[in-house]
């Protein structure tokens, strides 16, 4: 069983790298935005993520995408998503990647 909640948690970080802000050309998983997943043996996702501003354009929006993507996933039985502003995102939270692709390095 914990070997399947691995696999699906990785399912789950491959689809949070499809999610974009649009403001910044790098995806919410590494720019830091998803603080944690968790998965219960009944295969439901809870999201805990935050939004590079309170007042994000895309508050609205980007959580639900990421609820709706993620429980678009076969072996997904309910996804969450937990809008948290703490501890409130900054850039060090970014990934070398995401870092290097906005010039940060």
């Amino acid at each position: 069983m914990e070997h399947e909640i691995i696999i699906l948690e990785n399912k789950v970080i491959e689809v949070l790298k499809t999610i974009y802000d649009p403001e910044i050309p790098v995806d919410v998983f590494e720019l830091g935005l998803i603080y944690e997943v968790r998965i219960d043996e009944d295969k439901n996702v809870e999201i805990d993520m935050t939004l590079t501003s309170p007042n994000c354009p895309v508050a609205e929006t980007m959580p639900k995408e990421v609820e709706d993507k993620v429980a678009a996933l076969d072996d997904v039985n309910t996804s969450k998503v937990n809008i948290v502003f703490d501890p409130p995102w900054d850039k060090d939270m970014m990934s070398e990647e995401a870092k290097l692709e906005l010039g940060f390095l």
